[in-house]
């Protein structure tokens, strides 16, 4: 029995008891929400160690990051290094996207060392084996490749996979009308559409769906059905191959809930602010409030070397209207493989959005964080500050270069005409005098 078929059936598990301990609520809540799909579990039946992650409806939001080589890097110590410190830096799950050198060590490594949930985009690897170990061209993967790659990556114990079945010949067409600027930039997706053009066929994901779905739920693993149409730049937002990717995606969850798989969305990209609402809007109607996976979004396509602000700016927006988890962009998108430090940023930066849409989500327990830290303040209070910041590291560091060293010191933005101190010393003075 999967996790959404014991929650329609009002069984309380225990991976439901574990993740909803780590959201602060009641298991019953999270088990109704499981039920009517507007919350999940990712957990891999074959991912034993660490606590399952419940994302959706009600819960606090999450992030994602993505980190994995390429045939220009193929360092597996420095992709577990990114791992360890994405983790450490409150990322709550991983994405292995390795296309380059010992894949599977990888991903392995990842699943082995690390607490967090682990994600993978199965095609990638599909295609890398089929151009480097089987010497044939991408497009000639056939379509029992693909999902022998699928079936890989969940025997490692994979707990989400992207799978790009909503890109069809049809929403093709649609895109090729459009007359789109950056046409497809998901490489998953793009990966698709070529296959499709070269072998004048129909995307396997998608007309052998069943088969996909036959193959995840011994697992409990979740779908998490990717957008390959998704905007790359703003010119494309919300356009039809979009939005007809997305009207599939809604078709293709409720064949998934029949089958007894749990479903997550994923969304863009790229959205200027005054369209962000209305795409979590419209996902969250067409989706039937299935949990919204969103990249960003990004809100400029201008900023180089800070496309993790940019991110930060759309995720927050994103979140606080609704949706539920989101992927990091580090300051190296769209420029490199990302460092170690790139990383750590990309996470904090998507976690401070995160936790300003969760204030105004009202999500358990997010306001408390931001008036404790407030009473801190006010009593320059620095060890209290640094315990509760999202990177107290970097806080604490600033504080130290600064070269004040008291404890209850100012800070030297204001040194002695700081206004805390003013405060304080004027509530010390009508204590004194028995006010």
């Amino acid at each position: 029995m999967t996790t959404l078929e014991a929650a329609r059936q009002g069984i309380v598990t225990e991976l439901m008891e574990q993740a909803a301990a780590a959201e602060g609520i009641a298991a019953e809540t999270l088990r109704q929400r499981i039920a009517e799909g507007t919350a999940i579990i990712c957990r891999n039946r074959k991912h034993t160690h660490g606590i399952p992650l419940a994302v959706g409806l009600g819960l606090r939001t999450k992030v994602n990051a993505n980190i994995g080589t390429s045939r220009d890097d193929t360092s597996i110590d420095k992709e577990l290094e990114k791992a360890r410190v994405a983790v450490a830096a409150g990322a709550d799950a991983i994405m292995d996207l390795s296309t380059g050198g010992p894949i599977d060590e990888i991903r392995r490594a990842v699943i082995k060392e690390t607490g967090a949930c682990v994600g993978s985009v199965p095609l990638y690897q599909a295609a890398v084996d089929t151009v480097m170990r089987k010497q044939k061209a991408m497009v000639d993967m056939t379509a029992d490749e693909i999902f022998e790659g699928i079936v890989k990556h969940l025997d490692d114990g994979v707990d989400f996979i992207t799978v790009h079945c909503g890109v069809t010949r049809a929403t093709v067409e649609r895109m090729e009308r459009e007359g789109r600027i950056m046409e497809v930039v998901s490489r998953g997706g793009s990966f698709t559409v070529e296959w499709m053009a070269h072998n004048n066929a129909e995307n396997p994901l998608y007309e052998q769906y069943d088969r996909l779905l036959e193959i995840v739920k011994p697992y409990d693993a979740v779908l998490s059905l990717g957008d390959g149409f998704r905007p790359g730049c703003l010119a494309d937002a919300t356009d039809r191959a979009q939005i007809h990717e997305l009207i599939i995606l809604g078709e293709l969850t409720e064949r998934a809930w029949a089958a007894g798989v749990q479903v997550m969305i994923e969304g863009p990209g790229h959205v200027p602010l005054n369209q962000i609402q209305t795409n979590i809007q419209l996902q969250k109607r067409l989706c039937h409030g299935a949990p919204f996976y969103v990249l960003g979004p990004l809100v400029t396509d201008i900023a180089p070397g800070y496309d993790h602000i940019t991110c930060a700016i759309g995720g927050a927006i994103a979140a606080s209207a609704g949706a539920d988890f989101l992927c990091y962009v580090t300051p190296s998108e769209h420029l490199r493989l990302p460092t170690v430090e790139d990383v750590h940023e990309g996470v904090i930066a998507s976690r401070i959005a995160a936790h300003a849409a969760d204030i105004v989500k009202g999500v358990p327990g997010a306001i408390d964080k931001d008036n404790a830290m407030a009473r801190c303040r006010k009593k320059l209070d620095w060890e209290g500050q640094f315990a509760l910041a999202l990177d107290p590291a970097k806080a604490r560091r600033l504080r130290a270069e600064s070269g004040v060293d008291e404890e209850h010191g100012a800070c030297t933005m204001c040194g002695a005409f700081c206004a805390y101190k003013v405060m304080n010393e004027r509530g010390e003075k009508k204590v004194a005098h028995g006010a």
